[in-house]
């Protein structure tokens, strides 16, 4: 018998979905502070999942899901920051 390699899933902070994490962008929060779009996905720091879609990145803004994750206030600068990104990630699909 072989045994079926098993495919990581994370949850949308935004829509909730579990999807695989390949197909999900990350967002960290490293050990200095920033809060960026991990595009690698492989650095060091706290991360939290977002489907590929400035809807779910909205929602997430709404129900606070990136504060929650990082258990901190996030300034308006960053989520302005991540949504310019999130818009030029939306525009690629």
């Amino acid at each position: 018998m072989s045994t079926a390699k098993k495919i990581p899933q994370r949850q949308c902070i935004g829509c909730g979905e579990m999807k695989n994490k390949k197909e999900m962008i990350r967002v960290l929060k490293s050990t200095e502070g920033p809060i960026f779009i991990d595009a690698t996905g492989r650095k060091n720091g706290r991360g939290a999942y977002l489907c590929p879609s400035l809807d779910c990145f909205r929602r997430a803004v709404k129900n606070k899901g990136l504060e929650r994750s990082f258990k901190m206030a996030i300034p308006k600068e960053v989520y302005e920051s991540l949504e310019k990104e999130m818009t030029e990630i939306d525009k690629q699909k």
